[in-house]
């Protein structure tokens, strides 16, 4: 049996185009400059903290951010989807008996409420997300993989980590745990080059299905 960690925004799910407006609704209410879809997508993984810095500046992230949470709780599913090959790869995995988790700087109620949303909830054992009461990190504090793996129930060298950002690898290296990227969200496989060999990149997730799992990619 794997156990095997996913990250959730650019790896199994698109929600950037929420994530978007939920950023220009806060910059708008601010006064400030609103930022294209384009710098918001290369911002995210970090978690909402991270991104808001970057976008609105250190001084207005504790102003923003209730704004970009209202806004997002309110068009939580509008724009949300699947990535494709998600839905195929989840099924495989768990039908050859794997130990599957979702590990994500996303909030864990707005995750358990998207995945149950997309039908994808099915497949995980374990969810695990920031803003509960006993889960205050955030990738890459080594305390979250800590969390996670403590989730998993598995030791390190036992895990797999699936991700799509700098963030990811980092959260994985601060377990040493194996990680493989996907360059379906944040970052392209060429910005993905600069922080893991190619081997470990793969361009969606049905070749990451094909070449690391060996799974047949569906007809």
């Amino acid at each position: 049996m794997h156990y095997i960690l996913f990250d959730l925004d650019g790896t199994l799910i698109d929600h950037f185009t929420t994530i978007h407006k939920s950023v220009t609704y806060a910059q708008r209410e601010l006064g400030l400059h609103e930022s294209d879809y384009a710098k918001v997508r290369a911002t995210v993984g970090g978690s909402v903290p991270i991104t808001l810095s970057k976008l609105c500046g250190d001084d207005k992230v504790t102003v923003a951010e209730p704004l970009f949470r209202k806004h997002f709780e309110e068009i939580i599913f509008d724009d949300v989807f699947t990535l494709p090959g998600a839905d195929w790869l989840l099924e495989n995995l768990k039908k050859r008996g794997d130990k599957l988790g979702v590990f994500t700087n996303k909030y864990a109620s707005h995750t358990r409420s998207i995945l149950a949303h997309l039908g994808l909830d099915q497949w995980f054992d374990v969810i695990i997300g920031t803003g509960d009461p006993d889960c205050p990190y955030r990738k890459p504090d080594p305390l979250f993989t800590a969390h996670a793996l403590e989730q998993m129930d598995c030791a390190s060298e036992e895990a797999l980590m699936i991700g799509d950002s700098p963030y990811d690898l980092a959260a994985a290296e601060a377990g040493c745990i194996a990680c493989h990227l996907v360059a379906t969200g944040s970052h392209s496989a060429e910005e993905l080059s600069g922080c893991i060999v190619s081997d470990y990149i793969y361009k969606d997730l049905h070749e990451l299905g094909e070449k690391l799992f060996g799974l047949d990619r569906p007809k």
